[in-house]
């Protein structure tokens, strides 16, 4: 959630920093990532699969429901972004708006948003989907849950058929992005370049999107992170798991035999890290696919990210767990005796230098477009007092950075010294390690 109470920023709060607008108006606004959310009922499809078993469904039905009616509004996620027709979409003024489901993608977008005004007698509310998908968000089990298992079908006259088709598209998606290699590309968007724009001819496409390489963000590249790979395969394999989809196995096969070729285990254990892409996918038939022979990956780095770890020994335990591929159940167990050895008195983590820190005080380049970029004339302040203005940097806005008692290994780095070197814990990592 977030509220502008105009109390923060410059007079219109932070509104006119991204909206160009002759008034404004205080308002209150929530935005939700349906990846995270089509984990938790992913989780709730198990925890009920469990319950059951025991006999104890009726404990946590009511958090079943709970779960289902969250799969309702997670439709939210399959629509264009200012509900526009889906498919060759390439002018803001004469793309039409949907009628009927005619804006749906039936994919895991980045996000949706809902909001109003905070003075309900102004009466008016906005909602926004996403035409931009990402792979690594897709969640082929979340879809399966909502239109297969009766505890978790969502009450809605349409849910479940919308959820049915969403596993199909998704699955659809993730074949199509399978580079000659086996890595899976970025994405797509029904909005080139965040503005209904004309792509450059020959870009690919998927039911009349847009092929990106690397969908919503750009610096660093949204698809360069290896996590992206196993956060959505991880579905992905717990799917073919629990019902053996052919068109998952497909998938898996060829993505297991690259990502094996790219890992050693023991405790200094080295897993992809950065990818780089070149090439496109063809595009999509769904009646003749094409073989993709001209996309193509390359493993930049390696690492020991403890997090991406643990989601990748999950890809790999749940295929062999189907599969029988020993190899892939011998290097999951092996990564898991792995973090193990990095064990320390908070939970388990690795050393990382860490050399994007010399960003932290870039002012803005018009060059090369780094830096926080502040519109000419505007002025204002952030929360804590500090100045918001051109010539801001990330560190200037946020000065209390400098009373972290790590913060002179950053300064010494801002300095010309050596880059940094942090153990961190991060929750989400903890948690992937936990469940794996």
């Amino acid at each position: 959630p977030s509220c502008d109470t105009f109390k923060h920023g410059g007079p219109n709060g932070f509104l006119d920093l991204f909206t160009k607008d002759s008034s404004y108006a205080k308002q209150w606004k929530y935005t939700n990532a349906p990846d995270a959310d089509a984990r938790a009922v992913q989780v709730a499809l198990l925890a009920q699969q469990w319950a059951t078993e025991q006999g104890k469904g009726s404990q946590i039905a009511p958090e079943i429901a709970k779960a289902a009616k969250m799969g309702d509004y997670l439709r939210y996620a399959m629509f264009d972004k200012y509900f526009k027709r889906i498919g060759n979409c390439t002018s803001p003024s004469s793309c039409p708006g949907g009628t009927g489901k005619s804006s749906e993608h039936y994919l895991m977008s980045w996000y949706y948003a809902w909001g109003g005004a905070t003075d309900t007698s102004a009466g008016w509310a906005w909602r926004i989907g996403d035409g931009a998908s990402h792979q690594g968000y897709q969640n082929p089990l979340a879809a399966y849950a909502l239109s297969n298992v009766p505890a978790l079908k969502p009450l809605s006259a349409t849910g479940q058929q919308d959820w049915s088709t969403s596993l199909n598209r998704q699955m659809e998606l993730l074949q199509w992005l399978q580079s000659a290699d086996g890595a899976l590309a970025g994405g797509v968007t029904n909005s080139w370049e965040g503005q209904y724009g004309t792509p450059p001819a020959g870009t690919p496409t998927f039911y009349g999107m847009f092929y990106d390489p690397h969908p919503v963000w750009r610096d660093p590249p949204s698809n360069r992170w290896f996590g992206f790979q196993v956060w959505g395969l991880e579905r992905t394999a717990a799917l073919y798991r629990m019902t053996g989809d052919a068109r998952a196995k497909k998938i898996l096969d060829k993505w297991v035999t690259w990502a094996l070729a790219n890992t050693t285990t023991g405790a200094n254990f080295q897993i992809p890290a950065d990818l780089e892409w070149t090439g496109a996918p063809d595009t999509w038939n769904a009646t003749n696919p094409g073989a993709n022979a001209n996309l193509h990956v390359r493993v930049v780095n390696k690492n020991q990210d403890v997090g991406v770890a643990a989601s990748y020994a999950k890809v790999l335990l749940n295929y062999a767990a189907k599969s029988g591929n020993a190899q892939a159940k011998a290097t999951g167990e092996a990564l898991l005796t792995g973090l193990l050895a990095h064990q320390d008195s908070i939970g388990i983590a690795t050393p990382e230098v860490r050399t994007d820190y010399n960003r932290f005080d870039d002012t803005y380049n018009a060059t090369t477009g780094e830096g926080p970029y502040v519109p000419p004339g505007w002025t204002g302040k952030m929360p804590n007092g500090d100045q918001i203005a051109q010539g801001s940097s990330f560190l200037s806005m946020r000065s209390m950075f400098k009373n972290d008692p790590q913060w002179p290994k950053v300064q010494s780095y801002l300095n010309g010294g050596p880059a940094p070197e942090f153990t961190y814990h991060r929750f989400w990592a903890q948690t992937e390690i936990a469940t794996a």
